[in-house]
Formats: structure tokens, C-alpha cells, sequence
């Protein structure tokens, strides 16, 4: 049975330490799928189809990367999905705690599925993609933390 994980994430936008993260686990597993979630709670600066973009241009070189878009719990879309692994990057103590108990909580409605936890490597354990969009909202150099496939106009 081939391993497939899935990264679930808004990826607003998708930063370096997201792609660190990605790339790292490729080893890992017979197939990542990058899965965009939909939270209806949750403003985006960016579109849907635009970060679908983004993160397909990023990885159009890896065979073993698919971006996938979803609704609703994630253990469900992993479920149906054939996705045996979560993996999720920490960058600090308190997203370990944060994680932690969105994996304890996943783990009790889905048993079977492991979430499994990478550290972000230490040059990019400062980005997150909230900091990016303040950064943007800005006017800032945005372009030090994401994939050069995250073009503005």
C-alpha cells in the first residue's frame, strides 16, 4: 500500500517554511498531497485558485506532489482520500501544543491516521503566512519568504 500523507493547510500564502517542509518529507512517503483547505471562518488575502496555483507551479518538478483543494474535517478528507499520514511542520513550542491536540483530537475520530510532525528548519522557523500578508499589506519585500512562484501584480 503506497504512503500518503497529507498536508493540510490554508497556504495564504504558501511560505519557504511550508516548501521545507514539503520537500524534507518527500523521502517519506510514496505521495504528499498538499491539501488547501476551504474554512469558511477564515478571510483569505488570496483566492483559492490562486494559491492552487501557486503551490502547483512550486512543485511542477515532483511527481510524488499533488495540490488538492477540500471542505469539512480533514480527517474526512484523509479518510477518503487513502491517507494514512498527517504531516504538519512545527516551528516553536507553542505550535507543538497547538498541533498536538488538533493530532490527539484527529487520532480519537480516526485512529488509523498518524499525524506525523516535521521541524521546520531553522532559517525559515520565523515565516509564517501571517507575517507574509502583513508584510504585502505593506508593501514589503514579500518575496524573501515564499516560493518563486508567488508572484503579486
Amino acid at each position: 500500500m503506497a504512503k500518503i500523507a497529507l498536508f493540510p493547510g490554508s497556504f495564504d500564502p504558501i511560505t519557504l517554511g511550508h516548501q521545507d517542509i514539503i520537500e524534507r518529507a518527500l523521502p517519506l512517503f510514496d505521495e504528499i498531497l498538499i491539501a488547501i483547505g476551504e474554512n469558511s471562518d477564515k478571510t483569505t488575502l488570496f483566492d483559492l485558485d490562486q494559491r492552487v496555483a501557486w503551490i502547483t507551479e512550486a512543485f511542477a518538478h515532483e511527481p510524488k506532489v499533488r495540490v488538492v483543494t477540500y471542505q469539512g474535517l480533514t480527517v474526512t478528507f484523509a479518510k477518503a482520500n487513502n491517507s494514512q499520514f498527517l504531516l504538519r511542520g512545527l516551528r516553536n513550542p507553542s505550535d507543538f501544543e497547538f498541533e498536538k491536540s488538533i493530532a490527539q483530537a484527529n487520532r480519537q475520530m480516526e485512529s488509523d491516521l498518524e499525524t506525523v510532525f516535521l521541524l521546520t528548519s531553522a532559517r525559515y522557523a520565523y515565516i509564517s503566512s501571517s507575517i507574509v500578508r502583513e508584510v504585502i499589506r505593506h508593501g514589503g519585500d514579500y518575496t524573501v519568504f515564499v516560493p518563486d512562484s508567488v508572484r503579486i501584480a
